[in-house]
């Protein structure tokens, strides 16, 4: 395996950050302001900790490398960031304005996970139903935390 591919979900995770929070930044305040709804419950605090958990998954992912565990967890990243991009990607085309993170879901989340999947699955690294099944898990944890953040947001107001 090329040594490269365990750390890429850092530096995509990385640099979505950036484009979220620093440069231009503002997702949170975003966020609060289309989806008000369910964006009291996006708290600093909740983003901190959301995004904390990714890099250190992303970390794990390249720490542990080729085993078993690495493969998967990378794969969970994977499926988590491209979800993210979709995510992204809807919300600017719904609200026909720029998603702090549109650009870097659109043009490396998805796509990489898209690839890293089909790369992962063509050299048997991981079988298709595991694969699958790691898929699934971040459009999973977006819908869940999408509900999540309307019935806390309904309990805060």
């Amino acid at each position: 395996m090329n040594p490269i591919i365990p750390w890429v979900h850092l530096f995509l995770v990385s640099l979505h950050l950036i484009e979220e929070f620093v440069w231009p930044g503002g997702f949170g305040e975003w966020y609060r302001r289309v989806y008000p709804e369910r964006g009291a419950s996006l708290t600093p605090r909740f983003l901190v900790w959301i995004n904390i958990l990714l890099v250190v998954m992303s970390l794990g992912a390249a720490v542990l490398r080729t085993s078993e565990n690495g493969i998967r967890l990378w794969l969970i990243v994977a499926s988590i960031a491209a979800a993210n991009g979709v995510f992204h990607i809807l919300a600017t085309i719904r609200r026909r304005e720029y998603s702090p993170g549109v650009v870097t879901g659109a043009l490396l989340y998805l796509p990489f996970g898209i690839l890293g999947y089909a790369w992962f699955l063509s050299n048997h690294l991981v079988r298709t139903d595991v694969a699958l099944q790691l898929a699934i898990i971040g459009p999973a944890y977006h819908l869940f935390s999408a509900w999540n953040h309307r019935r806390r947001s309904q309990h805060m107001g």
